[in-house]
């Protein structure tokens, strides 16, 4: 194959993405002497990417339909701009064909593969039939054109249960759904075109036979105009919910030397017959036997990408701006060197508790680990806006082994302070800390084997201390709160919510400065050594402890021993009614979203459990089902509507 060697120098890049990934490629872009703009939504007017900017341009609403997949918005900002660059970051319009075709002929360098790679091997189909030509094992499946319904249902039939439905465009689990048999097909089908549809503008999809438990391995690939092509070697991403990744380490404990110059060099072939140029990811499934199957490529830089870096010493942003450039890789396969290990955690506004349910909101306070890498776009008094991933930091850790980098990962979660917005910080901090992640023995099936053990609570919550934080932070309180004070030796009764759970209990300040909280028949003796405007240290049992606090509103939120506390003091709040826990029929919204199907109709019979609205948060799908047995006596929202959590969007009347 011969190559057209041909220069494309630039001086200002327009980054189209926002948050971590924009301030990520601004720090490498700055380094080697670029301009950078920003884009923003409507709804990231204050993000700190667009303050970080050299220039910054609005594109459009909140949602990602009327802003970042708004290709002639984009190539607008960055004439207005005088950019002459684009990196598309990940997600959004990064794996878009159209895209890189629009910046060609706008005269514009697009960051990454040329859009007739991006077709070939941004195409989960299209990829598919690459690979299986050049011999490759690929998941059984079907990657046909005719989309229509029934042709899918045949299909997934002719297979066999159960099936993956996969996006053909894009990645990181949306649009993506495991189909366990053809009565789940037809709703699964459409949820994932949806969301498809939402996230990367094509409701096109892929059929696959799923494979039973087996690890997600990926190749990280780098290829210039000049015909050179070398892979970074792997990572591990098995550790997964919904089928996005939470755990990705570098290099796989399930990979030997042998097995990664294997699927290495299938890698490094496959880029190389269709000359690609830039940063890619071949992603394979590997069985318990060691076979392993190609499932798709990333033509774009992936957001674990750090892990690579981190064993490699590499700049991967640095590369992809060179290659863009013209310039070559400067780096032969036998030059590429492996230290050590990497372990990167997707810290998520989500609640793991309730099936990861995505949750926006404002941090009160924000700390990140100083000893750690983390790339993130927050600080305190930010917005996690409803309309974007999840994913709100990531936080990197490497050592020279495995164990190492694992428990310095642990260590710093433990000392992340993400208050105001219910995180996965805990059950991050859980996975690694199990035998079987330790043990390097964790699958895709991880997380769904051992959910009980992840979510269970490391010990009883602290309830006295709570009760402390509550009194001896007084002066910090809301107006409600002044003016109750602690007269030395009177007992003052508490009652108090902490995550969800009310307790009773009294607590006493001792002449001599100490406090004692009394519960269930326990005295609890604290002595306060320091007091600050959000940090306290005590002793306990003759034990010197701290713990970080403040206060949100009618909230104060406090992390002790690793792990995020809220409470509530409802010591003058009315008691909940007794009807308050039973249903009253009414379907309310689980978090704000916007509304992408109501599944029922005014008058319709539904029974307890039946799927009745679908919203979407995050770039994800929800369905909401019915809570009771009934006939649906009112539908409050229209399809395409924006709600807030609480609003009542259904209403049953109950009839069993």
């Amino acid at each position: 194959m011969s190559f057209e060697v041909r220069r494309t120098p630039f001086r200002k890049i327009l980054i189209a993405n926002r948050g971590e990934i924009a301030l990520r490629v601004m720090r490498t872009a700055r380094r080697l002497g670029y301009g950078v703009v920003a884009v923003y939504s409507g709804a990231d007017r204050d993000a700190i990417h667009v303050r970080e900017a050299d220039e910054a341009v609005r594109i459009g609403a909140a949602l990602p339909s009327q802003s970042y997949l708004r290709i002639d918005a984009i190539i607008a900002a960055a004439k207005t701009s005088g950019a002459d660059a684009v990196h598309p970051g990940y997600g959004f319009l990064a794996e878009n064909e159209d895209f890189a075709v629009a910046c060609r002929d706008a005269g514009l360098v697009f960051i990454g593969p040329s859009p007739e790679s991006i077709k070939a091997m941004g195409n989960k189909a299209g990829a598919k039939a690459i690979m299986q030509a050049a011999g490759v094992p690929c998941v059984p499946g079907y990657q046909g054109a005719d989309q229509g319904d029934a042709v899918m249902l045949a299909e997934a039939n002719k297979i066999g249960f159960p099936v993956m439905i996969k996006a053909v465009a894009g990645g990181g689990g949306r649009g993506m759904r495991l189909a366990p048999d053809a009565a789940a097909f037809p709703d699964l089908l459409r949820s994932a075109r949806s969301e498809a549809q939402g996230a990367f503008g094509d409701p096109a999809v892929i059929l696959e036979r799923a494979v039973v438990n087996p690890r997600h391995i990926e190749i990280q690939v780098f290829g210039d105009r000049h015909g050179n092509a070398i892979h970074l070697g792997e990572r591990d991403c098995s550790v997964q919910r919904r089928h996005q990744k939470l755990i990705e380490e570098a290099p796989s404990p399930a990979v030997s030397p042998e097995l990664r110059a294997r699927i290495g060099a299938i890698a490094v072939k496959a880029i190389q017959s269709i000359g690609y140029e830039g940063a890619g990811t071949l992603e394979f499934l590997l069985d318990g036997n060691g076979n392993f199957y190609f499932m798709e490529m990333n033509t774009r830089l992936q957001v674990e990408h750090p892990v690579t870096e981190a064993i490699t010493g590499l700049d991967l942003v640095e590369m992809q701006l060179r290659v863009a450039s013209g310039e070559p890789l400067g780096l032969r396969q036998d030059e590429v060197q492996f230290s050590g290990h990497a372990i990167e955690v997707r810290l998520c506004s989500e609640d793991a508790a309730h099936d990861f349910m995505p949750q926006s909101g404002r941090l009160a306070l924000w700390q990140m680990p100083n000893e750690l890498r983390v790339e993130h776009a927050l600080q305190s008094g930010s917005e996690i806006p409803p309309f974007y991933d999840s994913m709100i930091a990531k936080i990197i850790s490497h050592g020279a082994t495995r164990d190492q980098a694992r428990r310095a990962l642990i260590h710093g979660l433990e000392n992340t302070i993400a208050f105001g917005v219910t995180t996965n910080q805990a059950f991050l901090a859980a996975c690694l800390r199990h035998p079987a992640f330790a043990a390097g023995e964790a699958t895709t099936a991880f997380i769904g084997q051992h959910r009980d053990d992840l979510l269970a609570p490391r010990a009883a919550t602290d309830v006295p201390l709570a009760a402390l934080l509550l009194v001896v932070t007084d002066r910090h309180a809301p107006p409600w709160r002044k003016g109750r004070t602690l007269a030395a030796t009177f007992p003052v009764p508490l009652r108090i919510e902490l995550d969800g759970k009310i307790h009773e209990l009294e607590i006493v300040r001792e002449r001599g400065g100490g406090h004692v909280a009394s519960l269930g028949g326990k005295d609890v003796r604290f002595e306060i050594d320091e007091l600050g405007c959000d940090r306290i240290r005590f002793r306990v049992n003759g034990l010197t402890e701290s713990a970080r606090f403040v206060r949100d509103g009618d909230q104060l939120h406090f992390l002790h021993r690793g792990s995020h506390n809220s409470i509530r003091d409802l010591t003058l709040a009315a008691p909940a009614s007794a009807a308050a826990g039973g249903s009253d029929g009414r379907v309310r919204a689980a978090m704000n979203g916007r509304v992408v199907a109501v599944l029922v109709r005014q008058g319709e019979r539904v029974v307890a459990g039946q799927p009745v609205m679908t919203l979407e948060a995050m770039k994800m799908e929800h369905v909401h089902t019915a809570p009771v047995t009934g006939t649906i006596s009112a539908i409050d929202v229209v399809e395409g509507e924006q709600v807030m959590t609480g609003k009542i969007v259904i209403e049953i009347e109950p009839n069993p």
